[in-house]
């Protein structure tokens, strides 16, 4: 009986130490300020007053443009994390995200999970997406943004292997519901938490984000009064020390 018991026990605490270390990859894999591999940035060290407004998903038929008209009326230049689906069923609004001079990086192309997935599909994920920014025209370095920012064992294996940079954030209005209802709240916990060389995440190209759209002039122009400007992520990381 008790070498039973110690059957069971030990079968329960090797079940734990398990459950344990998927927790803890778990975890590695949702960091935004940690990953197993390659470099990560989610934030810059840096005086001066600068700032970086970052998009996710898209071109949207519905709603690049609207976006691209509040950037221009507040001459922003910002980054966009685009999905290679859907730049191809978008390819005129891609090319008109490049001519207006903003950043655009590789947010996958089928915006799936990176956590526990095949190198193969990895590659794919990335190498097509690219191929669709340059196809769009864009030439400069393409950076890299994990959907949901998952991102686990191949993922950032595959990136540190080819020398590409990961961006996260630092400050990201929409993941507070009490905040993402209300284009003002959305707005105040941008401007109580900017800081110099601070990333902003943002989703605007869907219905679903129209509090979004609705605080983004009043986020520019409320950074603006604080004395902050903008810049890529590009410009900003060339800006200061990476965190």
């Amino acid at each position: 009986m008790r070498t039973g018991r110690k059957l069971v026990m030990g079968g329960a605490l090797a079940l734990a130490a398990v459950v344990l270390a998927l927790a803890g990859l778990r975890q590695v894999g949702n960091a935004r300020t940690y990953q197993a591999f390659g470099d990560l940035v989610w934030r810059v060290e840096t005086a001066a007053p600068v700032i970086a407004l970052t998009f996710d998903d898209g071109p949207s038929p519905r709603y690049t443009q609207e976006v691209l008209a509040i950037l221009r009326a507040h001459d922003v230049p910002a980054t966009f994390f685009l999905t290679g689906r859907e730049i191809e069923a978008n390819p005129d609004l891609a090319r008109a995200i490049v001519a207006a001079g903003h950043e655009v990086g590789n947010h996958s192309y089928s915006h799936r999970r990176m956590i526990f997935t095949l190198p193969a599909t990895v590659a794919r994920e990335v190498e097509d997406t690219d191929a669709a920014i340059r196809a769009a025209g864009y030439a400069g370095e393409i950076l890299f943004r994990p959907p949901y920012g998952k991102k686990l064992l191949a993922l950032p294996w595959y990136l540190s292997r080819h020398g590409r940079t990961s961006v996260t954030w630092d400050i990201e209005p929409e993941s507070h519901p009490a905040m993402a209802a209300s284009p003002e709240a959305m707005t105040a916990h941008v401007l109580d938490r900017a800081r110099p060389g601070s990333i902003v995440i943002m989703h605007v190209m869907y219905p679903s984000r129209e509090t979004s759209r609705q605080a983004l002039p009043a986020i520019i122009e409320g950074l603006r009064a604080k004395g902050f400007f903008f810049a890529t992520v590009s410009g900003l990381i060339a800006a200061g020390q990476v965190r």
